[in-house]
């Protein structure tokens, strides 16, 4: 379903089995998932109900797991750089391939 929400295509024609017009239960499951992808927490990408108890879920549902992306280690130290107050306001630090 993620496919069929970032090019907006019914489920049915990303299958095969349609012709590209929306049905009833391809407008189901694109309501179906957007309510799912609202659900997710953008910082850690966990739904609360697979943590609550009462709804099925469970309070250790997860172990946190440490790595280290070289590229954020980048971008912090980058951002370390940049001026506090007027100078640094809306300054963004972001990644580009280095020309060969």
């Amino acid at each position: 379903m993620e496919v069929c929400s970032t090019y907006g295509i019914p489920h049915s024609q990303f299958t095969g089995a349609g012709g590209g017009r929306w049905t009833a239960l391809d407008r189901a499951k694109a309501v179906a998932y957007l309510a799912y992808a609202r659900s997710v927490c953008e910082a850690c990408g966990t739904r609360a109900q697979e943590w609550d108890e009462t709804a099925g879920g469970d309070r250790f549902a997860y172990v946190t797991d440490t790595h280290r992306c070289v590229g954020c280690e980048l971008i912090a130290m980058e951002q370390d750089q940049v001026p506090d107050g007027p100078e640094g306001r809306g300054v963004k630090v972001g990644l580009r391939p280095r020309k060969a």
